[in-house]
């Protein structure tokens, strides 16, 4: 039932982004084409990018809540991962695209803009993503989903963009106003190169952390050695020499292939036992962390355990 809950909380919250970037799709392009503005041109193409990853992370979100398969031996998890690495590749590149543009337009005289309609956009859309980023992650604290984490995080950089692009307008408004009118169409284009390189380590940041669960890397050895701690208080009563622990993370699911090397004292009677420890040991571990999934192998010869 928790699960489930929890399933549909996540697919409430990624439906609601896709309705808001639906939303601010038209209001900036609405505003762009009134106020001839390149950097609310940008939001906009930037809200319409997240609008199609939208629509694709539903699509991801139904995906990997379904079991393993013949196709996909061990579920779709996987494509998680995969996913958030390619939204963030979307992101570097438009914003790598941005600032090119913006550099050329500088070189060309800059690009005038009507400052107060502008502003007016600025407002809305600041306020607006923050809103939503804000809301997105304080829904999302008691979820194990990636899928939602990178959608707020999505929204932080769009309100962040949204609200330094009202500074500039603001700027670019008073220098119409207190007679620097010929520095004002550097504002726009000056802005946007300004955005592109302070939002550009967030998605950075996502794609390595996306590339290094895609790769299958090893969490922080931080992380490990946690879960390591945990995982042995859990067979306390199990005579072994050592435990070897290898730990995956995909998506929302935290592999453990866990080889135990055991002790010459250790003595079962029926495979029922060792399947009891398994049992017992697993369900100590997703009590503490639900996302966890293990297989435990007994062995003797240590060799087996690389």
């Amino acid at each position: 039932m928790a699960i489930g809950f929890h399933q549909q909380n996540e697919k409430t919250l990624l439906k609601l982004s896709l309705y808001m970037a639906g939303l601010f799709v038209f209001v900036a392009f609405g505003f762009a084409l009134t106020t001839q503005s390149g950097a609310i041109l940008f939001d906009g193409v930037y809200s319409l990018i997240a609008f199609f990853m939208a629509l694709l992370t539903l699509k991801v979100a139904n995906l990997v809540q379904l079991p393993d398969d013949d196709r996909f031996h061990f579920g779709y998890t996987a494509i998680e991962p995969t996913l958030n690495l390619f939204k963030s590749l979307i992101i570097i590149v438009t914003c790598l695209y941005a600032i090119v543009g913006s550099i050329q337009s500088l070189f060309a005289g800059g690009n005038a803009a009507e400052y107060d309609l502008a502003m007016l956009y600025g407002v809305f859309a600041t306020i607006g993503c923050f809103a939503i980023s804000f809301y997105m992650k304080n829904r999302s604290k008691s979820l194990r989903s990636d899928l939602v984490s990178v959608d707020a995080h999505t929204w932080f950089i769009d309100g962040v963009l949204s609200a330094s692009i009202l500074i500039g307008f603001v700027i670019a408004y008073c220098f119409e106003q207190y007679g620097f009118a010929d520095y004002a169409p550097y504002v726009d284009p000056l802005l946007l190169v300004i955005l592109g390189l302070a939002i550009l380590p967030i998605p950075c940041k996502i794609m390595l952390d996306s590339l290094k669960e895609v790769i299958h890397k090893a969490p922080p050895e931080a992380v490990t050695s946690v879960i390591e701690k945990r995982l042995k208080q859990t067979l306390a009563a199990v005579p072994y020499e050592h435990i070897e622990v290898r730990i995956s993370k995909s998506g929302r699911d935290t592999y453990l292939l866990v080889h135990i090397i055991v002790d010459e004292s250790f003595s079962v009677a029926t495979v029922r036992e060792l399947d009891s420890i398994r049992k017992k040991s697993e369900a100590a571990m997703r009590e503490w962390n639900p996302s966890i999934i293990m297989d435990i192998l007994f062995i003797c010869d240590p060799e087996l355990a690389d």
